[in-house]
C-alpha cells in the first residue's frame, strides 16, 4: 500500500510582500519561529503600494508613527513621509527580520483550493517572469494582498478623449521619463492622489488646474511632528515611538468621532482653518465645501499647507465642474469653460479587487465570496485555515494589520498547543448581513457587491475603531463559539 502525502510544502503561505505581508511574516518568524513559510508576491519588488506608485510627491496620508510597524520605530524626520522613504522602511524591515529570504517574486496567485481530506491548501500561481504556472501547498493561508487591483486603476470613459493631442496619464501608471516642465496640466480628481499631485507638479509645470466634480474635506498637518521630535530627545526611542503612536491614534480617533457625532461643529472648524490658509475672499463654498459630512468619506491630508500655498501663489487653480468632452487642446466643461492642457492626469481612483481577485474552491466547490461573512474582519465562513488583512479606512492601515497578524499568530499557537489542524467559522443565521466596507467613497461603491459581507453585530461586525479592536484582537481570548476546530486525519492508503 502507498500512502498519499499529507505534508504540505509550508505551514503558512503569505500572499503579498507589501506593508501587511512583510509585517505578517515578521510576526510569524518572531512569534512562531518553528513554522515554515513562504511569501508569494506578484510583482518583482518588496513594498506593494509603496513600490507600485511612483508619481511626483507620492506620500502617505497617515502619519508614520501609526503607519509604521508596532515593533519597528519610525526614525525618519518626516511624520508625513515620502513614498520612497516608506518603501525603504518596508525593505529594511524585511531584511532585518530575514523575511526577504522567503519571498518568491513574480508569483501572482490565481486560485486556491482547500481539501478537507488532505487538510491543506493547493495554491496556484502564475509566474510573470517565466510565464509558467506553479503550485504550492500550505496548511494555512494568510492573504495580505490589499483590496485594490494592482494592474489597472479606474478611469472613466470621457467623450472625445481620442481627439486630445496631449498625454493622458493615470497615476497608477506614471511614466518614469515624463517631462512636464513648462506644461499646462489638468489633474482630474479630488481625493488624496489629486491633492498630492497638484502642488508637486506645480513646481515645474507652467500651471496646474485641479478639476473636481465635487470637493473633499482637506486638512493640513506639519510634515514633521514637533512633539515626536521632543520625545525622541528625552525618552528611549521605542518608548518615544510608542507614546507618539498612542498620541496620534488618539487624535485621529477624536477627529473621526467628533466628525460622526458633531458634523456641523467639525464643518465650521475645518472651514475656519481653511480660511486662514487660502487667499482672502476665496470661494470656499464652491471649491472646499463637500455635500457630505466629514468622514462620510476619507478626510484628505496635506503636509505643511502645500496645496493651499500653491493656490495662494497662483501655481494651482481649482475648478469645480463636470467634463463635457476632451478637445484637441484640453477639456470642455459643462459650464462652457475650456481648460487648456498639454497633459491630463486622471486621478480618478482605484479598482477594488477582493482578496487579490483569486478564485477559491473548497472540496471541489467554487466559493462565492459575497455569500461568505467576515469574522472579526479577518476570516471568512466557509473557508477553513484562511485569514486576511483589511486595514482601517478612517485611520492607518497598519494599526489594524498589526493586530490581525498578532491575532493570527495567537490562533496558530492555540491550534498547535491543542493538536488542532483546522479551524473554520460557523455562520450565525441570526446575524443580519451588511456591506463589507461601509464607506461612501466611489471606488468602494463600485465594487462592494463583489466582496464578502460583514455582520450587523460582533464578532461579525467590521469595526473601524482601534481602541475597540485593541482589547479584543490583541488581548482578548482567541476562541469563541463561532469557531470549529478539527484534528489531523489519519494518512490515507491507496493502491498496492
Amino acid at each position: 500500500m502507498t500512502a498519499v502525502s499529507t505534508t504540505p510544502d509550508v505551514d503558512v503561505l503569505i500572499i503579498g510582500a507589501g506593508l501587511s505581508g512583510i509585517g505578517a511574516a515578521r510576526h510569524l518568524g518572531h512569534d512562531l519561529p518553528g513554522k515554515t513559510y513562504a511569501i508569494l508576491e506578484s510583482r518583482g519588488a518588496i513594498g506593494g503600494t509603496w513600490d507600485l506608485f511612483r508619481y511626483p510627491g507620492i506620500r502617505s496620508d497617515s502619519d508614520m508613527y501609526t503607519l509604521g510597524y508596532s515593533f519597528k520605530p519610525w526614525m525618519g524626520e518626516k511624520s508625513i513621509a515620502d513614498g520612497t522613504d516608506i518603501r525603504n522602511y518596508i525593505v529594511e524591515t524585511a531584511r532585518e527580520a530575514g523575511v526577504d529570504k522567503h519571498i518568491r517574486f513574480h508569483h501572482k496567485v490565481v486560485a486556491l483550493e482547500w481539501s478537507s481530506e488532505q487538510q491543506f491548501w493547493t495554491v496556484t500561481a502564475h509566474r510573470s517572469d517565466t510565464n509558467q504556472t506553479v503550485t504550492i501547498t500550505a496548511s494555512f493561508v494568510f492573504s495580505c494582498s490589499g483590496y485594490y487591483n494592482y494592474d489597472k486603476g479606474f478611469s472613466p470613459e470621457f467623450a472625445g478623449q481620442e481627439n486630445f493631442g496631449g498625454q493622458v496619464i493615470h497615476p497608477q501608471h506614471w511614466p518614469e521619463d515624463l517631462d512636464y516642465s513648462g506644461k499646462k496640466i489638468v489633474v482630474i480628481g479630488s481625493g488624496a492622489t489629486a491633492i498630492t499631485l497638484a502642488p508637486n507638479l506645480a513646481r515645474d509645470a507652467e500651471h496646474v488646474t485641479l478639476l473636481q466634480r465635487s470637493p473633499s474635506y482637506i486638512l493640513s498637518l506639519p510634515s514633521k511632528d514637533p512633539i515626536a521630535q521632543t520625545l525622541r530627545k528625552r525618552l528611549p526611542k521605542k518608548l518615544a515611538y510608542s507614546v507618539t503612536r498612542l498620541k496620534n491614534v488618539s487624535m485621529a480617533m477624536l477627529i473621526f468621532t467628533l466628525s460622526q457625532k458633531y458634523p456641523e461643529f467639525m464643518k465650521k472648524r475645518i472651514r475656519k482653518l481653511q480660511e486662514g490658509w487660502l487667499p482672502k475672499g476665496y470661494d470656499l463654498d464652491t471649491h472646499f465645501t463637500p455635500s457630505y459630512n466629514p468622514w462620510d468619506q476619507r478626510l484628505c491630508l496635506v503636509p505643511d499647507n502645500d496645496l493651499f500655498r500653491s493656490i495662494r501663489k497662483d501655481e494651482v487653480s481649482i475648478v469645480t465642474d463636470h467634463i463635457d468632452s476632451f478637445t484637441e487642446t484640453g477639456l470642455k466643461l459643462k459650464s462652457g469653460q475650456h481648460l487648456d492642457a498639454d497633459i491630463v492626469v486622471t486621478a480618478t481612483g482605484l479598482n477594488l479587487s477582493a482578496l487579490g481577485g483569486a478564485a477559491f474552491r473548497v472540496d471541489g466547490k467554487d466559493v462565492d465570496l459575497p455569500s461568505t461573512m467576515a469574522y472579526k474582519g479577518m476570516m471568512l465562513t466557509g473557508i477553513p485555515n484562511f485569514a486576511f488583512v483589511v486595514g482601517y479606512t478612517n485611520a492607518s492601515w497598519t494599526l489594524k494589520a498589526d493586530m490581525v497578524s498578532n491575532y493570527v499568530m495567537r490562533l496558530l499557537a492555540h491550534m498547535d498547543e491543542n493538536g488542532y489542524s483546522t479551524v473554520e467559522l460557523e455562520r450565525d443565521p441570526s446575524v443580519d448581513e451588511e456591506p463589507f466596507l461601509d464607506f461612501a467613497a466611489g471606488y468602494v461603491l463600485r465594487a462592494v457587491d463583489n466582496f464578502p459581507r460583514q455582520g450587523s453585530e460582533t464578532p461579525w461586525k467590521l469595526r473601524m475603531n482601534y481602541f475597540r479592536d485593541l482589547p479584543v484582537l490583541r488581548y482578548g481570548k482567541v476562541v469563541d463559539k463561532a469557531m470549529k476546530f478539527g484534528r489531523p486525519r489519519s494518512k490515507v492508503s491507496v493502491g498496492s
